[in-house]
């Protein structure tokens, strides 16, 4: 941390994010705790340039001495970091900046394993591999190779736009192998070393990876209670000048929030006015448990020289089929598949034939899928509730997880502790970009309702275990996969 700032925060915006803040005590430690926790917890970004301590006072209504002490304990803390040019900005100390890594976990340990919020396939899935494989003599004459994807779906995803609202052509989609290619490409050619890419707080964690990937610095955003913060979200932009925005509308992973309708005209018009390129990911798109579904990303379509939506099969459908595409103007598909040739030269001919074939019978698939999701849901937060009370959440509308809020900054504790009684979980720094999130955990309910029982279980025990201060019987770190 350098103490150069990616974005200001103002007198009034700081006091509507401290909310209540004063509590017994001096007022300058009720202020600098507030302080703290919304930096810990992302609120607050790290790089964020803090008003000066007079705006404060005024904007809060202390005395400016009360501002200054809050701000000296910070310093002290390694919290607050001040130099001549860029004022005071957020920082963590330097033992808490580590973020946990995003790794595959083994499917032969006989742990319940939500570090993946992923679901299993659905029953469909054996005959629409058979009629794949019915399909799949009209094009082994040829070499397989289709580094745009098979005609056949890319129509099948552009009709599926152009039915939310989104007129599309085929020309428009580019099929890859799973989002998190698509992901790649798109950081790749937008964001090199160097530069800079917004990215949401807390946000799926192997976008991050790709950001940095390419070489790029990821500039964090935070996620409130009701989404994006889209007022920092402008502003960062605006004094950053990232190349790319990678954002979660819909069901975000991790928190569940979802973008309002004059959100995402909001992030279109930002996109136009600044000519920056924002990535909105759709995976979780189809999953909407409660509610009308979300309003198309795109809008209209008409900016998608700016606006490039990303989708796959795999929280739809199944993880295993690795199927995942973009929607943008037909110039950046063109040139991202030119790109894609440095890592494959198309996705499994196969898969994709069996995409088709599910995205026929989607309608069947996702109301079935969304019936199980609700109900394991559901479960988990009233085993949640029973059994781990002080634990806080907010109950999705859709997606595949919760945030939970831990209420202290134990989750790397506590998932290296839930290891030794059967559960894999990823800590909630994973999700960040820089440590924050120590506070939070993500616990998916992608599974069956008997193994989301094992694994509150095995969380409580964990929990229980970490309060009484046993000894971890944890074997060694975390894996994730989100």
């Amino acid at each position: 941390m350098t103490g150069d700032a990616d974005r200001r925060v103002s007198g009034p915006r700081l006091r509507t994010l401290l909310g209540s803040w004063q509590h017994h005590g001096p007022a300058y430690r009720s202020l600098a705790d507030a302080l703290r926790g919304l930096t810990r917890s992302g609120t607050l970004p790290l790089a964020t340039r803090l008003p000066g301590e007079r705006e404060v006072a005024d904007a809060l209504g202390v005395s400016r001495t009360t501002v200054t002490a809050a701000y000296d304990l910070l310093r002290d803390e390694g919290f607050l970091v001040s130099r001549r040019g860029s004022g005071t900005v957020t920082t963590l100390p330097a033992q808490a900046r580590d973020r946990a890594p995003a790794r595959l976990g083994t499917a032969e340990d006989g742990l319940v394993d939500l570090s993946a919020a992923a679901p299993p396939a659905p029953p469909q899935l054996a005959q629409a591999c058979a009629d794949a494989l019915d399909a799949l003599p009209r094009h082994t004459s040829r070499a397989g190779y289709a580094p745009l994807g098979l005609p056949e779906l890319r129509a099948a995803v552009a009709a599926r736009y152009t039915a939310r609202g989104v007129p599309t052509t085929p020309d428009q989609v580019l099929v890859t192998t799973g989002a998190q290619q698509a992901i790649h490409l798109l950081a790749g050619a937008f964001a090199g070393a160097g530069d800079r890419a917004v990215v949401e707080h807390p946000t799926y964690p192997h976008a991050i990876d790709a950001v940095r990937a390419a070489g790029a610095r990821a500039v964090p955003v935070p996620v409130l209670r009701h989404g994006t913060d889209l007022e920092l979200l402008a502003s960062t932009v605006r004094q950053a000048s990232p190349r790319l925005v990678y954002l979660v509308p819909d069901h975000h992973n991790p928190t569940g929030t979802s973008l309002s309708p004059e959100g995402r005209e909001q992030v279109r018009d930002l996109a136009r006015r600044t000519r920056t390129v924002v990535v909105g990911d759709e995976t979780l798109t189809d999953l909407t448990l409660d509610g009308p579904a979300p309003a198309p990303f795109a809008g209209s379509g008409a900016g998608d020289r700016y606006v490039v939506c990303v989708g796959s099969a795999s929280k739809s459908f199944w993880g295993g089929l690795r199927v995942g595409w973009l929607r943008g103007h037909p110039d950046l598909v063109g040139a991202l598949a030119q790109r894609r040739a440095h890592v494959d030269l198309g996705t499994s001919v196969l898969d994709q034939l069996v995409t088709v074939e599910l995205l026929a019978r989607a309608d069947e698939v996702l109301g079935q899928r969304r019936a199980t999701l609700r109900e394991q849901r559901d479960g988990l937060v009233r085993m949640l509730a029973q059994d781990l009370p002080d634990w806080r959440l907010a109950v999705p509308a859709g997606g595949l997880s919760t945030w939970v809020d831990l209420g202290a900054p134990v989750s790397t504790a506590l998932a290296a502790l839930a290891h030794g009684y059967g559960v894999r979980i990823a800590p909630g720094p994973a999700f960040g970009v820089d440590g924050t999130f120590d506070d939070h955990l993500r616990v998916p309910f992608s599974q069956p309702v008997d193994a989301l029982r094992r694994a509150v279980d095995g969380l409580a025990a964990g929990w229980a275990a970490l309060g009484s201060g046993a000894p971890a019987r944890a074997s060694g770190a975390q894996p994730a996969l989100v």
